[in-house]
């Protein structure tokens, strides 16, 4: 779920996710999420997504992303950004379509 906090850019909110633990680089390669400084790989059962926010461009609505804050099992804690919509990654949305969103409680 997206929760509804003040961020003004991406950049921000990839900073805030950041402060509250979420500091790992991440990316989508073929099937697995992976922790980009280490190479350590999941597998989508492995992970959730915590938060979620979409951002859309000041001056062209096409121009939109999205930033994750995802957990994975052993407490790696990451973002990951793709674009939203047509210009979205197959592979991330492929892979993101099996990570259930679960709110910390």
């Amino acid at each position: 779920m997206a929760v509804d906090m003040d961020y003004q850019t991406l950049a921000d909110a990839i900073d805030q996710f950041a402060r509250r633990g979420f500091s790992e680089s991440l990316s989508v390669v073929g099937n697995r999420l992976r922790v980009v400084e280490t190479q350590k790989t999941f597998r989508p059962e492995e992970v959730v997504i915590r938060e979620y926010r979409r951002f859309e461009g000041v001056s062209d609505p096409d121009d939109m992303s999205i930033v994750y804050a995802i957990e994975a099992d052993g407490g790696t804690r990451g973002t990951l950004v793709d674009a939203y919509g047509v210009y979205s990654d197959p592979d991330v949305s492929a892979f993101l379509s099996t990570v259930p969103i679960v709110e910390r409680t």
